[in-house]
């Protein structure tokens, strides 16, 4: 896999196919970004990166049209991401396509995405009689946007990472409005929230809002900014236990949100959306 960000359909013009077409999908392989964080051999987490697709359409076989939203969980120990444009032009592949039933459709996301990646993806699908169904949320934790704290950095800065190392430790959970990362490629913004959850030496709380504003004009896909954020606090602030969750508003039909975890008693975060979602 030869693959890399530049490469991808990412602010480039593109023609938009509307019949299916998985060969569409950029495969990007995570370890580039991984060595430059200096993640050899085992991952020190696990983790998912869900991804909740809201414009999904194709024809059955009279030429209706049908719709659903789509949630797809890719492993963090999946040799690649998908570059998310080309997911979007992949999605749209289906635009003009007959299918027999959600089943095919469900079947073929399975199988394309799943060769894409390099690993085994989970699919749901959402029709329409199961809209109302879909409840959102925010994320859990006491919030650091509370703080009251002056700011003239704007890229990460793992050095303002501080906890205290010699007293008992904590269990909390952190959560922030104010993550916003850019586009590794075309530099546009992504918002997200993010929520950490930690047991271990108390994370100094207005070092952790400086370091994730720190963010605002670094460029970097989803997943990385989160392996990033969950590596500077494991390296620094020495938690036994570490999570780190983001949720990315959409992008072209198109959210993504990942979670790292190294503890075994974590769950998987429920998919809840958020306001900005």
């Amino acid at each position: 896999m030869t693959n890399t960000a530049d490469l991808s359909p990412l602010g480039k013009n593109s023609a938009y196919r509307t019949d299916y077409a998985p060969e569409l999908l950029f495969p990007i392989p995570r370890q580039g970004k991984r060595d430059e964080l200096g993640l050899t051999g085992t991952l020190p987490f696990f983790g998912v990166d869900i991804w909740n697709a809201y414009e999904i359409s194709w024809l059955n076989q009279r030429g209706k049209p049908q719709v659903a939203i789509a949630r797809i969980t890719v492993p963090a120990d999946s040799p690649n991401i998908v570059e998310s444009k080309s997911f979007k032009l992949y999605l749209n592949s289906f635009n003009q396509t007959r299918l027999d039933s959600v089943v095919a459709l469900k079947t073929l996301l399975q199988q394309d995405l799943s060769q894409a990646v390099g690993a085994n993806v989970h699919i749901s699908l959402t029709q329409p009689e199961e809209f109302g169904m879909i409840t959102m949320g925010e994320l859990d934790g006491l919030l650091l946007d509370r703080l009251d704290i002056e700011v003239d950095h704007y890229s990460p800065d793992p050095s303002l990472l501080k906890a205290a190392l010699d007293e008992e430790p904590v269990e909390e959970k952190l959560v922030s409005h104010l993550l916003k990362s850019n586009c590794l490629v075309t530099g546009q913004p992504d918002w997200a929230s993010v929520q950490i959850h930690y047991a271990g030496p108390q994370i100094d709380q207005e070092s952790l809002l400086r370091y994730l504003i720190g963010f605002r004009e670094h460029n970097e896909f989803h997943e990385q900014c989160v392996e990033r954020i969950f590596i500077d606090i494991l390296r620094q602030c020495h938690p036994q236990q570490l999570a780190v969750y983001a949720r990315y508003t959409r992008r072209g039909g198109l959210d993504i949100n990942p979670w790292r975890s190294n503890f075994s008693s974590a769950q998987k975060p429920a998919n809840l959306r958020g306001a900005r979602q």
